[in-house]
């Protein structure tokens, strides 16, 4: 794999800056996940409604959708990173305070919403570490921090349980703020990427203008927004609460976060070194979100924790399937000066699955039992899977055209 490292910066002193920014994004995601197989529960011991508790969550995605893009356009602008990064932990650390307050919903509301902002600053990750890789090599390198990713949240959601049982209800925020101190003392040692990141010109309107209307990034983006609703119904969403209606608490919902983690993190390591080489994009992508599809829906008659936690994996596997690959598809046609805004459009867009689907999901609870919710996510998957299979075979007839006008040169 090539890297894109400058004569003017040693080796040794980009592999030391990765291990922290390794370190560094591990802390960040671990303190953002710390609470949220047990914030469901939580809200419905404080009295929320299902109604309520969809605004709760899809509060996250709100938040994103209206500052993930700025945040996008202003790190290119600046040709700075690390402010970004330092502001994701001090927004860490805030949001997992203001859960702890009691009374009113609109603490955690506001806590949800500080997360959002802080979810926002992610793109300022990504692309610090793109910039360690060739043009080429953005899909591996997408793959690699999609690791990061899932690494984090599975450690932070394996410890939810086990601290709640141990320690109670707030101990999930409260390790979420220490963890999210930790990850702000480290971020401060951070450097920004190689050299040439910041000699670059910073972002015009016309560049702007020409980044969005990458036609990869648009469709890409359209299937993020899927994939985040069903993501952001079940296992980020309401799975906690069907895994609570099942008598699982503490020790068991941690098994069945591990059960869906554990196949989501395999599945991003090998997604885009593995299966998309051999399969190709859209049917790797295809393929799982058909997987995810049918395992939403069987959410909802799943009646033991086996079940439920085999539902969990083969979803997990499905979502890592094409969560990697849409991200490093996101960024693939976009010249390395624009990828930070190309990044912030991204995850802005996805950003209205992350607030749409636990929003809707939570009315339709509301109205017609928890049961419906999955089987709206179900729908989502279906789209997207669709959608794959559409572009494919678009794909499939220009190639076929192509050749053919060719040959008859």
């Amino acid at each position: 794999m090539s890297t894109a490292l400058t004569a003017s910066e040693p080796a040794h002193s980009t592999t030391s800056q990765r291990l922290v920014f390794t370190v560094v994004t591990l802390l960040y995601w671990t303190s953002m996940y710390v609470y949220v197989p047990t914030l469901s529960p939580f809200l419905s011991g404080r009295g929320l409604s299902m109604q309520l508790i969809g605004i709760v969550l899809g509060s996250y995605g709100f938040v994103q959708m209206l500052v993930r893009f700025p945040v996008g356009v202003a790190s290119d602008r600046f040709g700075k990173r690390k402010p970004f990064i330092i502001l994701g932990m001090v927004t860490a650390l805030l949001s997992c305070l203001l859960f702890l307050v009691p009374g009113h919903w609109l603490w955690p509301l506001g806590g949800r919403a500080m997360a959002g902002i802080c979810a926002s600053t992610w793109v300022a990750f990504t692309v610090m570490y793109a910039n360690y890789f060739a043009a080429e090599d953005a899909a591996r390198a997408m793959g690699s921090i999609s690791v990061m990713i899932v690494s984090g949240q599975m450690l932070g959601m394996l410890m939810s349980g086990t601290v709640t049982d141990m320690w109670g209800d707030a101990a999930p925020f409260i390790t979420g703020a220490i963890i999210a101190g930790v990850g702000l003392l480290l971020g401060l040692i951070l450097k920004e990427p190689p050299k040439q990141l910041h000699e670059r010109v910073g972002m015009t309107l016309a560049m702007a203008r020409s980044i969005i209307g990458t036609k990869l990034l648009l469709q890409v983006s359209l299937l993020s927004i899927l994939a985040h609703g069903v993501l952001f119904i079940t296992m980020f969403g309401f799975t906690p609460l069907k895994a609570e209606t099942l008598g699982i608490t503490g020790y068991g919902l941690t098994l069945i976060v591990f059960a869906f983690m554990l196949p989501h993190a395999l599945a991003s390591m090998f997604t885009a070194k593995w299966f998309a080489p051999r399969f190709g994009n859209w049917v790797t992508i295809g393929i799982g979100f058909v997987l995810s599809t049918i395992c939403t829906v069987a959410i909802a008659y799943t009646d033991s924790f086996a079940m439920l936690a085999l539902t969990q994996a083969i979803n997990g596997f499905a979502q890592g399937l094409h969560l990697p690959l849409l991200l490093g598809l996101a960024i693939r046609d976009v010249q390395p000066a624009g990828r930070a805004t190309a990044m912030g459009l991204y995850q802005a867009v996805y950003s209205i699955g992350m607030f749409s689907g636990p929003f809707l999901a939570g009315w339709l609870n509301d109205s017609w039992g928890m049961n419906s919710g999955f089987w709206f996510g179900g729908m989502l998957g279906a789209a997207a899977a669709l959608l794959c299979a559409w572009w494919y075979m678009k794909e499939r007839t220009t190639s076929r055209n192509v050749a053919g006008n060719s040959g008859n040169k």
